[in-house]
């Protein structure tokens, strides 16, 4: 199965708890969308600060939307160079699931 997983690395530039903040404002966006309990369900994501990095998982449509809706904003609040996203192959490893937290 093709998994749709999106990788976002950021510059310095962007400070990575304004970062976590434009994707929880993202996800409450897509919650207007779809539902609190359909985002709870069906987007998968995770922020790793000391990598400047963040991870969603887009193989769902609500999860696809949160990744259009992310992009958007780091794209007005950070500008096009300060992040790069590219589809990577398999999500991260870990051993529990991550949350954005703040």
């Amino acid at each position: 199965m093709n998994k749709e997983i999106y990788r976002y690395t950021f510059e310095p530039s962007a400070r990575m708890p304004e970062v976590e903040e434009s994707l929880l404002l993202a996800v409450l966006a897509v919650e207007s969308l779809h539902g609190q309990s359909r985002v709870r369900m069906d987007a998968s994501y995770c922020v790793d600060a000391e990598k400047r990095a963040c991870v969603i998982d887009a193989t769902t449509p609500v999860s696809r939307d949160l990744c259009r809706i992310f992009t958007g904003f780091a794209i007005r609040e950070f500008g096009e160079a300060a992040f790069k996203v590219r589809r990577v192959d398999e999500a991260p490893r870990t051993t529990q699931p991550q949350e954005v937290t703040t």
